[in-house]
């Protein structure tokens, strides 16, 4: 984990790349409160689902297709937590309007194809994440 106070952001996903073109997103943000962030990472679905357990995140960075299962399979573990629901944001490429679609009745709360700007990475962040 990274920074000391405020935000909670849980990064999910398997691409070492990946990750660290969103630490580098949140790091570099306009937002003083983004940039604060504390982050941790899951390669996993197995290591999201632990995390969550583990520690409650305000926001969670999903991307949808992990080694071990569909990234959405996490959105209902999030029902049962003893601690507020976090903000999902599914990250992924390569998908068709049906699959958003379903991610979004899944229960994301909002969806990003790869690759993505990383303005509106940090616009949906700005606009989603609890105060």
């Amino acid at each position: 984990m990274t920074g000391h106070d405020g935000l909670r952001l849980l990064i999910v996903d398997d691409h070492d790349m990946s990750r660290s073109l969103l630490h580098a997103i949140i790091g570099r943000s306009p937002n003083a409160r983004l940039r604060g962030a504390r982050t941790s990472d899951a390669t996993s679905l197995a290591a999201a689902r632990a995390a969550i357990v583990a520690e409650p995140f305000d926001v969670v960075l999903l991307d949808v297709h992990l080694p071990d299962g569909s990234g959405l399979d996490l959105l209902g573990d999030l029902n049962g937590l003893p601690h507020r629901r976090p903000v999902v944001i599914a990250l992924t490429g390569g998908v068709l309007p049906h699959q958003r679609a379903a991610a979004l009745d899944a229960g994301c709360d909002a969806f990003l194809d790869k690759p993505f700007l990383a303005d509106d990475l940090v616009s949906l962040l700005d606009k989603l994440a609890p105060n």
